[in-house]
C-alpha cells in the first residue's frame, strides 16, 4: 500500500471517530484536500461505516478508504460499528473496541507511511504511537470553537467538582456573557466521566492535545476570532484553520411526494423540523414539540428519529399527542427515517428551521434563508446555539427551565412566532440582517478556496520541521 514519496506529495490519513457527526466532517474535509495536485489521502473507516463513506466521498475523489475491523467487546454486537446503530447502553463501548484497536492502527501506520494523521478526540493515544514511527499528528476538532474553549478553560484549573462550578465559566473564557443552565452543566459533567474503565472525554482530549503536533479547527477568526485566539493561547500548539467547511451545493431534485406537498403552501411558510438521527427526545418533549407546531398555524414538516433498537412507526404512534395526526393532516406531516434534508431546506416555501442546532444543520439553515430556531438537546448543541442565539444573533432559541431543560408547547410557538409572524419587531429584525450577512459569508467560494490552499501550504511547511 506505500508508494514512493513524489516530490512535496502528501499522504494524509483521516481516523476520525466512530460517530456519523464526527465522519462527516472528515469526509469533507478530504473532498476539500483531495481536489488538490499533490495530495494523496488514506481513510480508516470500520467495515460496516464503510460503503456509506464512499457515498459521501466526491465520486471524481482518488481518497482509499481503509476497512479496519472492529476487536470483538463483550456488550457490543458484532457489525454494531458507529454510534447511530447503539443504544444509550452500549454506545460507550465503541471506545473499549477503538482503544484495543492500538496494534492494528499501528501496524497500518507502519505500512502506510503517511506525512500527517489527522485524528479524533477519542484516539489520545495516537500521537504518541505517531512520533515514535515519525508521522506528524494533526488533531482535527469537528466542533465549534466556543465549546473547545470552555473544554479548555479547565486544563489550567481544577476540574469542576459540582453543577454550580461549572455553571460560570472561569476567569479569561471570552464569552463574558455566557453562563450554563442548571440542566446544561449537568449535561457537560459528562465530558468528565469514565465508562468501563477507560478515559474521560476530558482526559482523552487533553492528551489528545498535549499529543499532537498541530490542532485544526473547523472555524475561522471571522466566526469565532476570540475562541480561537483563546484556544491558541491555552493550548501552546500551532492552531490550523479550515473555515466552516460548507458542504457543496446539494444534486438531484427532490422527491416528488414531498416537493408536490411542499408546493401547496405559499412562499418561506414551512417550518421544517429535525434534530438529526442521533439526537433523539423524550415522550414528553415530542409532545410539547408537536403541539408547539400546531400551535404556530403555520404548515410543518417534522421528523423525529429514534433509537435503532425501536420501531419507529410503533414509537410515533405511542408518542404523538392523542388525535394529533388527524388534526394536522392537511398541514402537518411526521415522518421518522431518512430525508433529503438538504433538498427540502432549500425549497422556496420552508422559510423557517427548528433544530438541534448541530453547526452542519445551522450552516444549512442559513445558507437556504430559513428562520433559525434553535431547541438544543445536548453536548456541543448548547454552546453551537449560545453563539449563534447571543452572539451572531442570526437565530433564536427556545426557552428552557433552569433545572431541567423542559419546554411547553407555548416555549416553542413564541420562539417560531418571534422571527415567523413579527418579522417588523426585534429580534426577527436583527436576526434576518445577520442572517443575510452570514449567508453571504458562507457562500464565498474564494474565502473557502483560501483556508484550504493556506492549510496545504502550512501542511507543507509542517512536514519539513522537527518537533521534539
Amino acid at each position: 500500500m506505500s508508494l514512493d514519496k513524489k516530490n512535496n506529495e502528501l499522504h494524509l490519513v483521516m481516523f476520525p471517530f466512530l460517530a456519523f457527526g464526527h465522519i462527516s466532517p472528515f469526509v469533507q474535509l478530504s473532498n476539500k484536500l483531495s481536489s488538490y495536485p499533490g495530495i494523496k489521502i488514506s481513510f480508516l473507516a470500520a467495515s460496516a461505516n464503510v460503503d456509506r463513506i464512499k457515498t459521501m466521498l466526491n465520486p471524481t475523489t482518488t481518497t482509499q478508504v481503509i476497512p479496519l475491523t472492529l476487536p470483538r467487546v463483550e456488550g457490543l454486537a458484532q457489525g454494531v460499528e458507529n454510534t447511530g446503530d447503539t443504544s444509550p447502553a452500549t454506545v460507550e463501548l465503541l471506545k473499549v473496541a477503538l482503544d484495543l484497536m492500538q496494534p492494528h492502527i499501528k501496524a497500518l501506520l507502519v505500512d502506510l507511511k503517511p506525512d500527517f494523521v489527522f485524528f479524533d478526540f477519542a484516539q489520545w493515544w495516537l500521537p504518541e504511537m505517531a512520533s515514535e514511527l515519525g508521522i506528524k499528528t494533526i488533531c482535527f476538532l469537528v466542533f465549534l470553537t466556543i465549546s473547545t474553549a470552555l473544554v479548555t478553560t479547565w486544563f489550567t484549573h481544577d476540574v469542576p467538582s459540582t453543577i454550580q462550578e461549572l455553571k460560570k465559566p472561569p476567569s479569561g473564557y471570552p464569552g463574558n456573557n455566557i453562563t450554563l443552565k442548571t440542566f446544561e452543566a449537568q449535561d457537560f459533567m459528562y465530558i468528565f466521566k469514565s465508562f468501563n474503565g477507560t478515559p474521560s472525554v476530558f482526559d482523552r482530549l487533553m492528551k489528545c492535545y498535549n499529543g499532537c503536533n498541530a490542532i485544526l479547527i473547523k472555524s475561522c477568526k471571522e466566526m469565532e476570532g476570540s475562541y480561537i485566539d483563546y484556544v491558541s493561547n491555552q493550548l501552546k500548539r500551532p492552531v490550523l484553520l479550515i473555515g466552516p467547511v460548507v458542504p457543496e451545493p446539494h444534486s438531484g431534485e427532490l422527491d416528488k411526494k414531498w416537493a408536490n406537498w411542499l408546493s401547496k403552501f405559499r412562499s418561506k411558510s414551512v417550518i421544517y423540523c429535525s434534530f438529526g438521527s442521533e439526537t433523539f427526545l423524550t415522550d414528553d418533549q415530542i409532545k410539547e414539540l408537536a403541539l408547539g407546531l400546531e400551535l404556530t398555524g403555520l404548515p410543518f414538516f417534522l421528523v423525529l428519529n429514534f433509537p435503532a433498537t425501536l420501531d419507529s412507526s410503533a414509537e410515533l404512534e405511542r408518542t404523538l399527542p392523542y388525535g394529533f395526526q388527524e388534526r394536522v393532516k392537511d398541514i402537518g406531516v411526521v415522518h421518522s427515517g431518512w430525508v433529503q434534508q438538504r433538498h427540502i431546506l432549500a425549497h422556496e416555501n420552508v422559510g423557517c428551521y427548528v433544530c438541534h442546532a448541530g453547526f452542519s444543520s445551522v450552516i444549512e439553515g442559513l445558507v437556504n434563508d430559513c428562520q433559525l430556531v434553535m431547541l438544543p438537546l445536548k453536548g456541543d448543541q448548547l454552546m453551537n446555539s449560545k453563539l449563534m442565539a447571543m452572539e451572531w444573533r442570526a437565530g433564536v432559541e427556545v426557552n428552557r427551565r433552569d433545572e431541567d431543560g423542559y419546554f411547553g408547547k407555548e416555549d416553542v410557538f413564541e420562539a417560531v412566532k418571534s422571527v415567523m409572524y413579527e418579522v417588523d419587531k426585534e429580534p426577527a429584525k436583527s436576526v434576518r440582517e445577520n442572517q443575510k450577512k452570514w449567508k453571504e459569508f458562507m457562500q464565498n467560494d474564494e474565502m473557502q478556496s483560501k483556508y484550504i490552499t493556506d492549510l496545504i501550504e502550512n501542511l507543507q511547511s509542517l512536514s519539513h520541521k522537527s518537533f521534539h
